[in-house]
C-alpha cells in the first residue's frame, strides 16, 4: 500500500484534580471550544466535547501522525494555562494526572455524542465515579482502584 490510511475514533475523559466541580456554566461552553480547537489544530478531528462540572468527554477521530499520550497532553497543558487567565476563580485549576481513551465504532458515534449532550441530566443518576467504573468494565480495562482517582 502507498499511502497510511486509519480512522481511528476515540472516547477520551478525563477529570479535574479531585474530581472538584471548577467547571460551572460560566466558562463551560468556551472550555469545550478550546479542547475541540486544540483537537483540530493536532489534525484530531473533534467531533464532539462536553462533560459536567467534574470532568470532559471527548469523541474525535486520532490523527495518524500523533499518539493519544502527545494529544492528551496537549489537551490538558493547554486548557490548563488557557482557563487560569479567565478568572481568580481559576487560579488554581488542574486536570487529574490520568486518562481514559476507548475505541468507538464508527458506526455509533451517534450514540456516543448523545451521551455527551446529555451529560447535565446524565450526572443527576451517577456521579463520576460510577460513570468511570461503568465505562473500564464495559470495555474490559483493568485497573487499580487505589490509583485511579487523583
Amino acid at each position: 500500500m502507498s499511502q497510511s490510511l486509519s480512522k481511528i475514533c476515540a472516547h477520551i475523559v478525563f477529570s479535574t484534580k479531585y474530581r472538584r466541580p471548577l467547571i460551572n456554566e460560566k466558562i463551560q461552553e468556551e472550555l469545550w471550544n478550546y479542547l475541540g480547537g486544540v483537537c483540530n489544530e493536532l489534525e484530531c478531528v473533534c467531533i464532539k466535547v462536553g462533560g459536567y462540572v467534574d470532568h470532559i468527554h471527548i469523541l474525535c477521530v486520532l490523527s495518524k501522525k500523533i499518539p493519544p499520550m502527545k494529544l492528551l497532553q496537549a489537551l490538558k497543558q493547554n486548557s490548563s494555562k488557557w482557563i487560569k487567565t479567565k478568572g481568580k476563580e481559576y487560579s488554581d485549576f488542574y486536570w487529574q494526572d490520568g486518562y481514559a481513551i476507548f475505541s468507538v465504532n464508527p458506526y455509533e458515534l451517534d450514540v456516543v455524542i448523545k451521551y455527551i449532550a446529555n451529560q447535565k441530566a446524565h450526572h443527576e443518576r451517577k456521579n463520576f465515579k460510577e460513570e468511570l467504573r461503568g465505562f473500564l468494565k464495559k470495555y474490559n480495562v483493568e485497573y487499580d482502584e487505589r490509583f485511579i482517582w487523583d
